[in-house]
Order: C-alpha cells, then structure tokens, then sequence
C-alpha cells in the first residue's frame, strides 16, 4: 500500500481494522451464497439487473471488504481484482479464498489511489466501499482512470434520504435531523470513521466531471418480508417507507 493517506482514509482503516472481526460471519455466509445480492437486506441482483454478463471481463472492486462480491463475479466467469485498504479485511478475503478454492488478486490500497494500470477494467464495483468511505471526486477520478473507454461502473451506497434522517444515537425517524449539504462528510460520535454523502444532483456533477455519463438511478427498499439486521439504526419499517440504499451505474465516456 502507498504510505501517505488523507486523514480520513487513515482513520477508515483504523476504524476498520477494529471492527474487521465482526465481518467474518457475513463474509463466510456471503461467500457460500451462490446469488449475487445487493445492500443489508439482500435484494437479488436478480430483480435489480445492473451487473448483466460478466463473462471474460475484468473487474476492479474499490473497497473489496471481504470480497465477496469479488467472488461472486469470479463464478460469473470475470477476472476479479479486490482492492481494500484496511489489512485485516483482506485476511478474511484471503482465508475465504483458500476455503473456497478461488483465486484472484488481493491488492492493499486506498480506491482514491490504486497502484494498479490505467485502462485496465472493463467494470468498477463498489458495495458499501469507496461509494460511501472515500471522497467522491478522488475515487470517481480513480475509477475512470481505472476503466476502459466505454467501461462501466456500478456502486451502491447510503440514500442520502437515510443520512439526513438518521441521529448521532438510535434508529433513523421520520424527520430530518440534518441539511442536505450537512452530510457531505459525515461523522458519528461513537466511531472513527468519515463518511461520504452527495444528493442526487452532486452526484450527477461529481460523475461527469470524473468523464461518466449516468445510465441508471436504482432506489432500494427492504423488501415487505425483511427483518431487523444487526444494524439497529435502520429498521425495516423505514426502509419500506424510504430507500435505505441506492445503486448507481454510469459508463465511461
């Protein structure tokens, strides 16, 4: 990994590291899925349809976590590269690799600053990773770098509905408790980490300027079936009102 960070990457990794254990669990399970599924209450790629044929392509993950999804793009017939900047993810991903016999790269890095190839990915994946961790303008500009003309990418993060309703203590509610322009990094009492959160519009001019062209605007809600997750500040009765998450896709021009 390059050693200088911006101070909000550095802390994400020390946040991270801390609380890498509490993501084995979800990583073994994820890893024996077969079904590729989007965000905390698992809606099937299926019913949301932006990844399409993944055979024969390759494709970079910017903030890999465990890299499942990763995993699930390598038995789609993809050639997998994870980038993740917290060590100890990587180990989980790593031991996840040898107990499911799949092997592709692990790289140790920032997605704000890749040490790997311009023009070298046909697809740039994010879930829960750069989308939300890193400063928007720095890992576009990386991701577009990252990707061939014409390449795509897909990333899922927080509705930024979520981030305004959502207290420093508790479940989100249904009020607004901060100004949109309010959350654009986002810091919680109890946790190290920095967050990111751009409205719809931001985000738009952020991809643009990165050289994106928007395709897709996917909105998520929990489904009418879903139950309470270990994230106790989101129930499901929100996330049936309002979307909790949301995934973006936009292509390289």
């Amino acid at each position: 990994m390059r050693m200088s960070l911006p101070e909000h990457a550095a802390r994400n990794r020390a946040a991270w590291t801390k609380t890498a254990s509490d993501y084995v669990e979800n990583a073994r399970r994820n890893w024996a899925t077969a079904e590729m599924s989007w965000g905390i209450w698992d809606v099937p790629e299926t019913e949301v349809g932006v990844i399409g044929d993944v055979a024969g392509l390759d494709v970079v993950e910017l903030g890999c976590g465990t890299a499942y999804w990763s995993a699930w793009l390598a038995r789609a017939g993809a050639r997998p590269t994870g980038v993740d900047i917290t060590p100890a993810q990587l180990d989980t991903a790593r031991a996840m690799q040898a107990e499911h016999g799949l092997d592709f790269p692990l790289v140790e890095a920032s997605a704000e600053d890749v040490p790997l190839p311009s023009a070298a990915f046909d697809l740039a994946l994010s879930e829960y990773g750069a989308s939300l961790w890193c400063e928007p303008s720095a890992w576009l500009a990386e991701a577009a770098r990252l990707l061939r003309p014409g390449g795509r990418l897909v990333f899922l993060t927080n509705s930024i509905h979520a981030a305004m309703c959502m207290p420093d203590e508790g479940a989100a509610g249904d009020r607004l408790l901060r100004g949109q322009r309010d959350v654009r990094r986002l810091e919680w009492p109890d946790d190290e980490s920095v967050e990111f959160h751009l409205p719809h519009g931001e985000w738009i001019a952020a991809l643009a300027a990165a050289g994106f062209a928007v395709e897709s605007l996917h909105e998520l809600y929990a489904p009418a079936d879903a139950v309470q997750t270990r994230f106790e500040w989101i129930t499901p009765e929100w996330a049936q009102r309002w979307p909790y998450e949301e995934i973006w896709t936009a292509r390289r021009r």
